[in-house]
């Protein structure tokens, strides 16, 4: 896998930001909103640097350059609010030059070229981008693609929403050269609005990525009550969820350009990146202007100019909610897609052929090992443990792959343990005793003696013990530096004394991961140190906690449990460094595979339910919800990749984890309430199937955002980590 923009990818975007940065400022952008939102001075200087040929042939005298440069372009163009029609140009000039027209005085920059997204033999007057400037049209008219020729009687310049050269204009009435006619030519030109989507999604990520830095960084100089207005978490955590989306919003145009290149049917994927973006340049929009409070509604401040451009760019196509409507068609009702030719896409988004052949030989043992019996013990929390198949597993070194041969596992890569863990997904095998061993045993690994390692580590590795977790406490909940079960020395060892709460595993593992508090007296995140316990030592009770989402989980008692000291785990009032090694392991995490697999499961049930005669599937409004749901898992997807790649390749992404963790648990909560509504009644059910699986989804997705930290205590970490946001207090 590689996500890292390749050095001349990276050189045209650095190109551009210096460009835009000093002919793009906001008041040359004021300016040109004064004068009908248009740049001239601007616009031949994009022309210089090639803008307009990038996407033109070779042959046609193009640049000959891919779909990913030119979206590339479109964020900056985005990022600085660009005065001109650039991503209608830049896919009308590849148009003209691909039906053999005349592109020098485009190219070039002398005549400015938009485009119109609907038949002109349908509708001849139309709303253009950039209209009030635009010299040439590039339009579709029946089964012809013409290019209209505008004087400034045709242009009908007025002031709109975000003053920046939207016009109405009567295509009809004007004169037209035909381009191209048959079903190639408008093919061409589909391919062109297919493009022009991806491009302006790009753009509105831009736009969205500004506002949130600038309201970051006003909230930062900005105090309150004596301390900077981003220490409210009112403030913080939407910032820190818009930038969460924003960077997946942004994967998840690359990753469609990547598989339009290889050669994938993603026509449905295309409209959703648009929407996804504008949907989320809007909100973020009004929220980042609000961070401002009175300051955001003036003029003075740049963020109001950011706020329209979010609004205003899409909408020249019309409502986004139809893009919505065209995805939930091409999925569910055949709809026609012809995708652009992108060019070449440098990115890779495959796990490997490591990870296949490793996800291969999971499938095979479990296919081969999991009895009918089995499979009826399946489930999805802790009770679908089965210990013979837990050391079967360690036999084949498949339960820790990861880890070194020596040490029990296969050498494999993160990537092939995710495949693989994908695996266990889809046989609905339990893996939280597998996860959750894994990272007590890199802790003991990293921090324990000998002893432990003998005791413990080894038959943990041999498939022979399990582990469960200590951290949180009746009076505690997320904040583990709260913890008040006390460690006294006792002897040559310790005596532990107190309750953990949430102990889920505890009443069939072997030892316990044990946060303690060992000084009082010290700032409390100093006084703590981290222990192994043996669940089979005297003074441990364990007494069951049921969840709504079918699940045991504890609350375990320690009553004078004495253990030696060579089951510390680091040093004494050191164990936050411990724990900061197991949290990291716990935060990477998404959850798209579950999201996807609910959505399939109430696509099963649309299939099967009637309303108004016809199948809910059939249906354009369930169709539209069922298609937001598969943007959100899309973009989860990626957001969980982009956390892999981080961790994997050691790159410098703040906060990747808690952005993949918190991002993609709300979303699924989010989504599993809006499709059991979509699929209700009988949805209500637990009958066997899809609907008990979308009835559990619901329930399951709750537990999500609180596992391994709330979201927000993730929401908290990205706003410092991912924004340079000060430390926050409700």
């Amino acid at each position: 896998m590689d996500l890292s923009l390749k050095d001349d990818q990276q050189m045209l975007r650095d190109t551009f930001a210096r460009f835009l940065d000093e002919h793009s400022s906001m008041e040359r952008v004021r300016k040109a909103r004064a004068a009908g939102g248009f740049d001239r001075v601007l616009w031949e200087g994009l022309a210089e640097l090639g803008t307009f040929a990038m996407r033109v042939s070779e042959e046609a005298g193009g640049l000959g350059l891919g779909a990913l440069d030119a979206a590339l372009v479109c964020e900056e163009a985005g990022r600085t609010l660009i005065s001109g029609p650039v991503a209608e140009a830049i896919v009308s000039a590849r148009l003209i030059g691909k039906l053999g027209g005349e592109l020098e005085q485009v190219t070039s920059g002398a005549k400015v070229v938009a485009l119109a997204h609907h038949d002109l033999a349908a509708r001849p007057v139309q709303w253009i981008a950039g209209g009030g400037a635009a010299d040439r049209v590039v339009a579709r008219k029946g089964d012809q693609v013409v290019l209209v020729s505008l004087s400034d009687a045709d242009r009908k310049a007025e002031q709109t929403l975000a003053d920046n050269g939207l016009a109405e204009i009567d295509l009809g009435g004007a004169p037209q050269a035909v381009l191209g006619s048959g079903q190639s030519a408008a093919d061409l030109f589909a391919a062109a609005l297919e493009e022009w989507q991806l491009l302006m999604a790009a753009q509105l990520n831009g736009v969205a990525r500004q506002a949130v830095r600038l309201a970051a960084e006003y909230a930062c100089e900005r105090k309150a009550f004596g301390v900077p207005i981003g220490t409210y978490q009112a403030l913080s955590h939407p910032l820190a969820e818009f930038i969460s989306a924003v960077e997946g919003g942004n994967l998840l145009v690359w990753k469609i350009l990547h598989e339009i290149a290889a050669g994938d049917a993603v026509g449905h994927k295309i409209p959703l990146a648009l929407w996804f973006n504008a949907d989320l340049a809007s909100r973020a929009g009004i929220q980042c202007l609000r961070t401002f409070g009175g300051y955001g509604l003036t003029t003075e401040y740049d963020v109001h100019l950011y706020n329209l451009a979010a609004k205003a760019l899409p909408l020249t196509l019309g409502d986004p909610q139809r893009l919505l409507a065209k995805a939930g068609r091409r999925l569910y009702a055949g709809e026609r897609t012809v995708l652009p030719d992108v060019g070449a896409v440098p990115f890779d988004f495959d796990l490997g052929e490591e990870a296949k052949a490793l996800a291969a030989e999971v499938e095979a043992f479990f296919e081969e090992t999991l009895t009918p019996e089995l499979r009826a013990h399946a489930h999805h929390s802790w009770d679908g443990h089965h210990p013979e198949v837990h050391r079967k597993l360690a036999q084949a070194g498949l339960l820790f792959p990861e880890l070194p041969p020596e040490k029990g596992g296969r050498g494999a890569s993160p990537y092939a343990s995710h495949a693989a863990g994908k695996v266990w997904a889809k046989y609905g095998w339990s893996a939280h005793a597998k996860g959750t061993t894994s990272m007590v045993a890199a802790i003991i690994d990293r921090f324990g003696s000998d002893e432990l390692r003998e005791k413990a580590l080894k038959p943990i590795r041999a498939g022979e013990a399990i582990c469960s977790l200590g951290y949180s406490e009746p009076g505690s909940g997320s904040d583990v530096f709260a913890a008040q079960t006390k460690a006294t020395p006792d002897g040559n060892g310790w005596r532990i004394d107190g309750t953990k709460m949430f102990t889920s595993g505890a009443n069939i593992a072997d030892w316990v991961l044990m946060l303690t508090r060992t000084n009082a007296d010290v700032a409390k995140h100093k006084g703590l140190t981290m222990f192994l316990v043996p669940t089979s030592a005297e003074g441990f009770d364990v007494q069951p906690v049921y969840t709504f989402q079918d699940e045991r989980t504890n609350i375990t008692f320690y009553d004078g449990v004495r253990i030696p000291d060579s089951y510390r785990l680091g040093d004494v009032d050191q164990g936050v460094r411990a724990m900061s090694v197991a949290l990291e392991m716990e935060q990477g995490g998404g959850f798209d595979e579950e999201a996807m697999e609910m959505i399939r499961a109430a696509e099963e049930l649309c299939r099967e339910i009637e309303a108004d005669s016809v199948k809910l599937i059939d249906d354009p409004l369930a169709q539209i919800r069922l298609a937001r749901c598969w943007a959100n898992a899309w973009v989860s997807e990626a957001l969980g990749l982009r956390s892999l790649w981080s961790s994997r390749e050691g790159k410098n992404l703040p906060a990747a984890g808690p952005m993949a963790k918190m991002w993609t648990s709300d979303r699924y909560l989010y989504d599993s309430s809006d499709l059991l509504d979509l699929t209700a009644p009988l949805s209500l059910s637990k009958r066997e199937g899809a609907a008990e699986a979308v009835n559990l989804a619901y329930r399951f997705a709750h537990a999500t955002t609180i596992w391994a930290g709330t979201s927000e205590i993730h929401r908290s970490m990205i706003a410092e980590r991912a924004l340079g946001l000060p430390r926050s207090r409700g």
